[in-house]
């Protein structure tokens, strides 16, 4: 198996297998990351595959000073930025149901805590709130999902995203206000 360093530098060298230890090594962490920010299983294959091909082209580049995980998850993230950005200029206005006013889901349940209803209510909060974070502007999105759903550290955000620490910090604080108001009065306790 080896350690990361040398499966780096045999694969460099053209070793098959320790390619596919390192894909196998990252693939599951990868695609639960971008799974979230795309919500679709075939997109997400897609892009976990360009992901790989992108860092195996770029494997030579790679400067051992940082982590492994954190330079890929970087390429995949980037890629998957590039991927949403072309995708919400080909498909802007057919790509999300009109919302109205009657068409929003406002439904109250009791809480009666053991009834069946709480896992209908479980996963209709999650559904508002995974919409909401659909809706956050792609840079609010992107530090979102990455703290909260792969809790990632602000230092690891800064360096995949390649932006200062304050301004990740500053861009959580800002989506979970967005959060707090788009969410407001949706959610029943």
């Amino acid at each position: 198996m080896g350690s990361n360093s040398e499966l780096i530098h045999k694969a460099i060298a053209g070793n098959e297998e320790a390619y596919k230890q390192l894909l196998e090594n990252y693939r599951g962490a990868i695609f639960n990351l971008l799974f979230k920010m795309v919500h679709n299983k075939e997109e997400t294959e897609d892009l976990v595959q360009e992901a790989f091909i992108k860092a195996f082209k770029a494997l030579p580049s790679f400067n051992e000073e940082y982590a492994f995980s954190t330079w890929l998850y970087k390429i995949a993230v980037n890629n998957c930025i590039d991927h949403m950005r072309k995708k919400r200029l080909k498909t802007y206005s057919i790509n999300k149901p009109v919302q109205s006013k009657d068409g929003e889901m406002e439904r109250e349940f009791p809480d009666t805590s053991m009834s069946p209803d709480k896992e209908i209510l479980t996963k209709e909060r999650a559904g508002l709130i995974s919409t909401a974070i659909d809706e956050l502007p792609e840079n609010y999105r992107v530090a979102i999902v990455l703290r909260h759903s792969d809790e990632k550290s602000y230092e690891e955000i800064a360096e995949i995203l390649e932006i200062p620490l304050g301004t990740v910090k500053a861009r959580i604080f800002r989506a979970r206000e967005m959060l707090k108001k788009k969410l407001k009065g949706k959610l029943v306790r």
